[in-house]
């Protein structure tokens, strides 16, 4: 499931550092530390009707990652949100948006890899773009589980959101290469930790199955399901899950902010066979849906730069 370009987004304003750039102008330094070492954290945000979904658990996120980076002078939540307010009504985007927010660590004085060489403060890029979800929903996706092993807190952990991302970009090609959609990450014991961009779920006898967020990120969908799951009478559980598991489930689907909840109807060529005919999936996709405006922050029209 390629995405294509939207020519929608040829022309879009592009917040970075400072201001507002046409595409064709937005640019960084060579310099920043995002390009020199992929040194930078970041959160999607998804754009509903006027309002940012889940704006303050993503900026949340976004300043406990550069916390835990050490970045120094990390620009306020509320600066934060009056660039992206400002960048989103430049565009007029109010619906049907993702954006892409960005903190670099900022640009250096020489090349180099220690974070002293950053001396001028944080760089923020703020990239919206017309875009609808990324999977189909309804008919699901394809994936195999990758030989790529999903980092672990022993060697870079996943609770930070950060920008240095090759671990999960080689498991894509994995899949890319095998002709389907994702690739399930596996942790060092070998148990499933996540897709390479989604945190997963299973249902096996009418319970929802997701697991320990150890080795995978500690989703915002994946915390929202499974509050909706209890708010649904619908029993949940964090476990270790190996493959035989998954291959054995009655549904699978995974979450994130730009896919919603997406069924997997296969991992490596097994057909995921729904043998007690539930419907957990369904329900969980629908009282999202309901439950969206409950956590929709208004974009404030007035903002400008």
């Amino acid at each position: 499931m390629l995405q294509k370009f939207n020519e929608q987004n040829e022309n879009i304003y592009i917040y970075v550092k400072d201001g507002l750039y046409k595409r064709a102008e937005a640019k960084i330094s060579v310099f920043d530390s995002v390009v020199q070492g992929g040194d930078a954290v970041w959160e999607g945000l998804r754009i509903y009707d006027g309002g940012v979904f889940k704006l303050h658990e993503h900026l949340n996120r976004l300043m406990d990652s550069a916390h835990a980076m050490a970045f120094e002078n990390i620009p306020s939540k509320e600066k934060i949100i009056n660039c992206l307010y400002a960048t989103l009504n430049a565009n007029q985007m109010y619906d049907d948006v993702h954006t892409r927010l960005t903190l670099t660590r900022g640009e250096k004085i020489t090349s180099g890899m220690d974070p002293r060489l950053n001396q001028f403060g944080p760089s923020l890029i703020i990239l919206p773009e017309w875009k609808p979800l990324v999977y189909d929903n309804d008919n699901g996706i394809t994936v195999i589980s990758s030989a790529i092993r999903r980092n672990s807190p022993s060697f870079l952990d996943s609770k930070i959101h950060h920008n240095n991302l090759i671990n999960n970009i080689l498991a894509k090609i994995q899949a890319n290469k095998a002709g389907v959609d994702a690739a399930l990450m596996l942790d060092n014991y070998g148990f499933a930790a996540e897709l390479n961009g989604s945190n997963i779920f299973v249902i096996r006898d009418g319970i929802l199955f997701t697991p320990f967020a150890d080795a995978c990120l500690h989703g915002i969908t994946r915390s929202q399901v499974l509050d909706l799951a209890k708010s649904e009478g619908i029993s949940s559980q964090e476990k270790n899950l190996s493959l035989t598991e998954i291959y054995t489930a009655d549904e699978m689907f995974c979450t994130g902010t730009w896919g919603e909840l997406t069924p997997i109807t296969e991992v490596d060529g097994r057909k995921i066979l729904n043998k007690t005919g539930s419907h957990v999936t369904k329900r969980l996709q629908a009282a999202f849906k309901e439950d969206i405006t409950n956590h929709i922050t208004d974009i404030d029209k007035t903002v400008r730069i």
